[in-house]
């Protein structure tokens, strides 16, 4: 050997072709009889940071076509924000229901 150490099976050590990217999930919110529109603004401009003309372009997905896509995260923040839709909106009164599907 020429004085390097060989990593290739050092613990805590991986090659880059072990490694993934990680799962990625849309959120989706499905249109319901009784949340209102302004609600359902409120909700994407508050969980999903999205600007007004964007979170209403949304919501409108959501009444025409019956779902709407908010945005792309990773499992753990796509579940975080789910559970935040559920909590705002039975906070609210309203029966919005969000969910994950995987890209």
């Amino acid at each position: 050997m020429s004085g390097q150490t060989d990593t290739r099976n050092a613990p805590g050590l991986f090659d880059e072709s072990e490694l993934r990217e990680p799962r990625r999930f849309k959120v989706l919110l499905h249109n319901d009889d009784y949340t209102s529109m302004e609600f359902v603004v409120h909700v994407l401009r508050r969980v999903f940071q999205k600007p007004e003309h964007e979170a209403t372009r949304i919501m409108l997905a959501v009444h025409q076509q019956g779902m709407g896509e908010c945005g792309v995260y990773t499992a753990e923040v796509a579940e975080t924000k789910v559970d935040t839709v559920h909590v705002m909106a039975k906070a609210a009164g309203f029966p919005l229901r969000a969910s994950m599907e995987e890209v």
